[in-house]
């Protein structure tokens, strides 16, 4: 599930969210064999025009109705898509083709600020398997845990959408429980499946 926007505490709380933000992109790009994240520049604009105004564009676990039209835009004339109220950046083939936007936002869970952060994944209908949303949510949660306190990682994705499940069990993530009615889509409410990973867990096997 991608993300837009989420609250956060004032002040003090706040100055150490940013922080953590801007740590977390010290490296203007992160990669791994033939993937890459990096931040969205001026050339994707036709990329995040295309998820605001194509409902095939996320897949149907992403569909959830009406979107402005140029919201995406708007986000990243602002911010860039970096800030303290949610981050995300391109996913990026060998051949530069921007196949899908992997983010994340902080989770307050009553730990520090910048201690929990909840990721998100979703890629173009036109790049579908070969690997790459377990590639780049392991490229995303080893960027994370490398250059931010994060102690938890958390992810939810449809009770339907079993591949995006296999996808974070074969990253390192556990599935934790079912928040029941959690999503309206396609008419009707839907369960999320909850998962987790915490910083001593990764790379343990």
């Amino acid at each position: 599930m991608i993300h837009t926007s989420t609250s956060w505490r004032r002040g003090a709380n706040r100055s150490l969210a940013v922080a953590a933000v801007a740590a977390a992109l010290d490296d203007d790009v992160w990669m791994s064999g033939d993937l890459t994240l990096r931040a969205f520049t001026e050339a994707d604009l036709g990329f995040l025009e295309r998820l605001d105004t194509d409902p095939e564009a996320l897949g149907a676990f992403e569909r959830v109705g009406l979107w402005d039209a140029r919201a995406r835009r708007r986000r990243w004339e602002r911010d860039g898509w970096v800030g303290a109220e949610s981050t995300a950046v391109a996913v990026v083939l060998a051949d530069g083709t921007v196949a899908g936007v992997a983010s994340w936002r902080a989770q307050d869970r009553g730990g520090p600020p910048g201690g929990c952060y909840e990721i998100g994944l979703a890629l173009l209908p036109e790049h579908p398997g070969r690997g790459l949303g377990t590639a780049a949510q392991r490229l995303l949660v080893g960027h994370l845990f490398g250059t931010t306190i994060a102690n938890r990682l958390e992810a939810t994705t449809d009770a339907d959408n079993i591949a995006e499940q296999k996808a974070l069990e074969r990253v390192g993530f556990t599935r934790e429980g079912v928040l029941r009615g959690a999503v309206f889509r396609a008419g009707a409410w839907r369960d999320l499946v909850l998962y987790g990973l915490v910083r001593e867990r990764w790379g343990s096997g």
